[in-house]
């Protein structure tokens, strides 16, 4: 089976690799992917959220076997080409969101499928599509972040100034 991360096609050996193992370790034991974390292992934190057909869902819970012929993004390829950053990771940074910064790539993915869906989500939808357990507690900087990032990615239409006609 071929699985597609990033883009890119990964062969995966049948023979050594149950289809019933989570996505999660096949992204971070087999294909060395490390920035999906593993948190509770029963989908309730959502540390190992990544996008499979650009929906978000936790990666521990869900079997190989269920990706199969979809594509599967995770926070390494968030950003697109190397060395670019995502508005999302951008507006982290400007409003200091990341405190221990464990939950963080889980939570990036998540807020990334809510702006795909939603891009201009109100605080309301924000905290019903980011199910994410942060344990410091840095939601309204979430929140905010959020709200900056959608801005960016989906700027409001300017208001053209009306001209003054000439005499």
């Amino acid at each position: 089976m071929d699985l597609v991360v990033n883009g890119q096609a990964h062969p995966l050996d049948a023979a050594r690799i149950d289809p019933a193992m989570p996505l999660l370790f096949v992204l971070r034991d087999v294909l060395e992917l490390t920035g999906t974390k593993y948190g509770c292992g029963v989908a309730a934190c959502g540390a190992c959220t990544v996008h499979v057909d650009g929906q978000a869902v936790r990666s521990c819970v869900t079997p190989l076997s269920a990706v199969a012929g979809k594509a599967v993004d995770t926070i390494e390829g968030l950003g697109g080409s190397a060395g670019q950053r995502h508005p999302l990771q951008l507006a982290w940074i400007a409003h200091q969101v990341p405190q221990c910064g464990y939950c963080q790539s889980g939570m990036l993915m998540a807020a990334a499928a809510l702006l795909a869906k939603n891009p201009s989500p109100s605080d309301a939808d924000i905290d019903a599509a980011i199910t994410n357990i942060c344990r410091c507690g840095t939601y309204p900087r979430i929140r905010a972040a959020i709200h900056a990032a959608a801005a960016v990615l989906h700027p409001p239409p300017s208001k053209a100034q009306p001209t003054k006609a000439k005499r």
